[in-house]
């Protein structure tokens, strides 16, 4: 066993041509570019689906939030799995996972299917971003040269989430709702083929055991909260079945505290959050992400169905947000870089905020000009907000535990994407079913309200965060994680 580790250990460690590492960078960023599009691309294909399936708003809900539920469920349990079994052969099975979802989805006959396939290409899509990233640290182990992977990483989440909606449109109006998943399949077989034939395998020296009964509890957690957000308009915030998920819930939340502060090796290491940095870097990511998920969720159905555009012409119309967000993230991660991460958020929470704001009273005569206005501001909030999000979350950790820290930042942004389309969808439902409004555009007022709250927490946590005395919580949960860590370091 010892010497099977150590010829995975030195397969993992063997030098790399430049331009090989350039390609396994350019594989890795091919799984991530599925996995971006799809979080944004079926959005532009819910009007469609929802005619063809002739769904409710709730089901429309759980078609985008089962596949970020499970997403945000699976990422941190995939990541330890790949360190023990191996990163190339958890990538791979990943993509073909990934891939078979995906076919399943562009042929399911109603809406539970669908539901349920989006499930299967959510288990698949977790075990690539985070096993690519770790396949990257692992490949370019030149500082200089991760930075620059790292970077174009970045620009590759920018890229994948900000054309979504317009391939989407795209797609959606020449060939219909299938097509949209139809996109990750020639993509995800390529990186198949790609990955076996140029990616060496490795694993970790020591890898993590895993938490079954902290990744069980957290699975509960999330699923009981997000049905009850999203049914409780229709069946009632006292109906036994809300009041049973949402208990379920609260009992998860205690026991998982419970259980992660004793267990050796936790799924999530709470004593991360003794770090203002960190943990506001976890609220802003579910805030900011949540905003996201809102706005593609709020902003598809009113282009389509208040204002009567077609998908195409709806995808099209966020062109500048999308813009903002392909130009503004490398921009962003300089300002970090440089200045450290206030200005870029405080620049976020303001802009996600205006957006949110000027969208509040959207009605089916809204010129063009306003919502080229807003979106513009949303992508600059938006395009802004990443690197910090990343850079707070790993800021003062030890070198053992940023991979950890940087895991639970992205799972935080599934669960803030999950958690916006359910939160906002409830409240158009509510609205709708009390009678305030029937037109879309009055009953998503209030979706739009919780979205400049989320702004507002991106701001307020933001300039929190990098206080000097936030700064110094870093630094002694880092030396309490590894008293090591801070020999020969000066504060």
């Amino acid at each position: 066993m010892s010497t099977q580790r150590a010829l995975d250990v030195g397969a993992a460690a063997a030098p790399l041509t430049r331009r090989r590492r350039v390609t396994i960078l350019l594989i890795c960023s091919m799984s991530l570019l599925i996995v971006g599009l799809d979080v944004t691309i079926v959005n532009v294909a819910l009007p469609q689906i929802g005619r063809s399936f002739h769904a409710p708003l709730s089901g429309l809900q759980w078609t985008v939030d089962a596949y970020t539920l499970v997403l945000a469920s699976l990422l941190m349990l995939s990541g330890s799995t790949a360190d023990r079994l191996g990163r190339r052969r958890t990538f791979v099975l990943g993509l073909m996972t990934f891939v078979a979802g995906s076919l399943l989805c562009s042929v399911a006959p109603n809406l539970t299917t669908l539901v349920i396939f989006r499930m299967v290409q959510a288990v698949g899509g977790s075990m690539l971003n985070p096993v690519a990233m770790s396949i990257i640290t692992n490949t370019f182990t030149d500082p200089r040269e991760r930075a620059q992977a790292i970077g174009v990483w970045g620009a590759v989440i920018g890229v994948s989430m900000a054309l979504g909606p317009v391939a989407g449109g795209v797609l959606v109006s020449a060939v219909g709702w299938q097509s949209v998943f139809w996109i990750n399949v020639p993509i995800g077989l390529a990186a198949v083929v790609l990955a076996l034939r140029f990616i060496p395998e490795s694993k970790a020296p020591t890898a993590r055991k895993l938490d079954v009964p902290g990744q069980v509890l957290i699975i509960v957690l999330l699923a009981s909260l997000t049905y009850a957000i999203i049914e409780a308009p229709r069946r009632g915030w006292a109906s036994p079945w809300i009041l049973g998920s949402l208990s379920m819930a609260l009992a998860a939340l205690a026991a998982v505290l419970y259980w992660e502060h004793r267990v050796r090796e936790p799924l999530i290491d709470l004593r991360f959050f003794r770090s203002v940095p960190f943990s506001s870097a976890t609220i802003i990511a579910v805030a900011s992400f949540g905003s996201l998920g809102g706005f593609l969720f709020l902003n598809t159905l009113y282009l389509q169905d208040v204002k009567g555009l077609s998908a195409l012409h709806a995808g099209l119309d966020t062109l500048p947000m999308a813009a903002m967000m392909i130009v503004l993230p490398p921009i962003s991660g300089r300002l970090v870089g440089r200045r450290g991460s206030r200005l870029p958020l405080a620049i976020a929470g303001v802009a996600l905020g205006a957006s949110s704001l000027m969208l509040v009273g959207v009605s089916p005569t809204t010129s063009f000009a306003w919502l080229f206005c807003a979106y513009v501001l949303f992508g600059i909030g938006f395009g802004l907000v990443n690197a910090p999000i990343t850079n707070a979350a790993v800021s003062g950790m030890p070198r053992a535990q940023a991979g950890v820290a940087s895991a639970i930042a992205s799972t935080s942004r599934q669960v803030g994407t999950t958690m916006g389309v359910a939160v906002v969808g409830a409240l158009v439902s509510t609205s709708v079913l009390k009678g305030r409004g029937v037109n879309f555009a009055i009953a998503s007022r209030g979706g739009w309200w919780v979205l400049f709250g989320c702004a507002v927490v991106v701001l307020v946590l933001g300039l929190v965060a990098t206080t000097s005395w936030a700064k110094d919580t870093a630094r002694r949960t880092a030396e309490d994680l590894n008293p090591e860590f801070l020999e020969g370091h000066t504060p």
